[in-house]
């Protein structure tokens, strides 16, 4: 039985209609009013009740499929596939993996600089830092949040691209994703870490220098128990580094154990904003805002160097962290920070955002005709680099053949700690189309 879709898609917002209607659908599915199984109305008909295009009902439905929300069936139309209920699934608990050793402190994700067009980003830079001369430095400390108005502009940005409404006092301005963890970890029990493996290489050595124990979470599909952890970190929008899209459901029963076990989820958004197949997924802390901090830099789309970021934190973490930055004066110079709301302010931001989308668009399919024949790819391409599976031996090789070439690729065993997965991490932002042509070459002569 088709499914009736209480849906209002406002034609006055400057959102698109497709986006709406995908918002309205995940809403439908979590408060219950959609159940898994329900079968949704054909596009046809819908888009008749909603007075749309077709075509903007196949968006909407695209984008959900991605997300792992509904699911096709072939002759039979479309389903819905996640929702609160998921979470009542048992789910088989994990055993506890053995502490991970200290690691380097550093993660090179990308065997390039992922600046995607530094030209332009250095002339936006210059402006910005022009107007800065100009202004009032503060007369005492900064304000241990971050800037007002630099918090004001990542606000509105966090609501527009991430479907986070949140207010400026609800962001910290941060020196990037490791201070942000670093800080969320002071307002925690002093209890062990879950952080996915392979997983982020500097989160680890962050967790590990709070004096915490790593417990390895799965890098993809549905986590175990949680219990006795203080956090679990994880990378749901683009794992890393592997590529995946953590699922629909996935995501429900990820809230759901961390809501039973007493534990935050540090969402890690590092590079949500340059999917180029479908539109950004929604992050994961606007399915739960007490229950996940969310963590976002700069470093993708403007410069790695500006050592900028920012955190959306839970209320009962902020007043412990705001002290503790208030004491340690533990905060990004104010400075960079006026910058920084310059280039939000110009729109040079969002210009490299969508030029950086175009671009990675295009290299993406290069990458992977060029490597399929020789490796299997982790996930799905998405961002500035693309996993590839393949023996140690093989991948190491590769990875000397680039050194020697003068290219960067990190080897996939280096993100693991128990996970036993061996390969090579490509990175495609930095390089110019030269380059990276280059790059392949030499990659694929060292792996045939």
């Amino acid at each position: 039985m088709t499914t009736p879709l209480p849906v209002r898609l406002d034609r006055d917002s400057r959102t698109p209609l497709s986006v709406q209607l995908a918002d309205g659908v995940r809403r439908l599915a979590l408060d219950g009013t959609l159940t898994v199984g329900d079968r949704l109305p054909s596009t046809r008909a819908l888009a008749t009740d909603l007075g749309v295009s077709r075509a903007t009902v196949d968006t909407a439905w695209d984008q959900l499929r991605a997300e792992g929300w509904v699911e096709g069936r072939t002759g039979s139309g479309t389903w819905v596939a996640a929702g609160p209920e998921v979470a009542l699934r048992q789910v088989a608990p994990r055993p506890r993996a053995t502490p991970a050793r200290p690691l380097v402190p550093m993660d090179a994700g990308t065997p390039w600089r992922p600046s995607p067009v530094p030209r332009t980003t250095t002339a936006a830079w210059r402006r910005a830092w022009r107007s800065v001369t100009d202004a009032t430095p503060p007369r005492g400390y900064d304000d241990p949040r971050g800037l007002p108005e630099l918090r004001t502009a990542l606000a509105e940005r966090i609501a527009r691209t991430r479907g986070l409404d949140v207010d400026p006092d609800d962001v910290l301005v941060t020196s990037g994703t490791t201070q942000g963890l670093r800080h969320a970890l002071t307002g925690l029990p002093q209890r062990p870490v879950g952080v996915e493996d392979p997983g982020y290489r500097a989160a680890v050595a962050v967790v590990l220098a709070s004096g915490r124990q790593v417990v390895d979470l799965p890098a993809s599909g549905p986590v175990g128990d949680l219990a006795g952890l203080a956090a679990a970190y994880v990378t749901p929008a683009h794992q890393h580094p592997l590529g995946h899209v953590m699922g629909a459901d996935e995501r429900v029963r990820l809230l759901a154990e961390a809501e039973r076990a007493g534990v935050l989820v540090i969402e890690d958004d590092y590079d949500s904003e340059f999917r180029y197949d479908v539109a950004p997924v929604p992050a994961l802390a606007a399915m739960a805002r007490g229950q996940v901090a969310l963590l976002g830099t700069a470093s993708k789309s403007v410069m790695p160097s500006l050592r900028l970021g920012w955190a959306v934190l839970p209320d009962h973490l902020r007043p412990t962290v705001d002290a503790f930055r208030a004491l340690t004066h533990d905060t990004p110079p104010w400075a960079v920070q006026s910058a920084f709301a310059v280039m939000l302010r110009d729109g040079h931001v969002d210009a490299v955002v969508r030029a950086a989308r175009r671009a990675y668009a295009e290299r993406a399919p290069r990458v992977v005709a060029a490597l399929s024949p020789y490796a299997e790819l982790a996930g799905p391409v998405a961002g500035m680099y693309s996993t590839w599976l393949l023996e140690e031996e093989r991948a190491a090789r590769a990875q000397r053949a680039a050194e020697e070439a003068g290219f960067r690729v990190n080897l996939l065993s280096t993100y693991c700690r128990s996970a036993g997965l061996s390969g090579l991490v490509v990175g495609f932002g930095g390089p110019d189309d030269d380059e990276l042509d280059r790059a392949l070459e030499v990659l694929v002569a060292a792996l045939g």
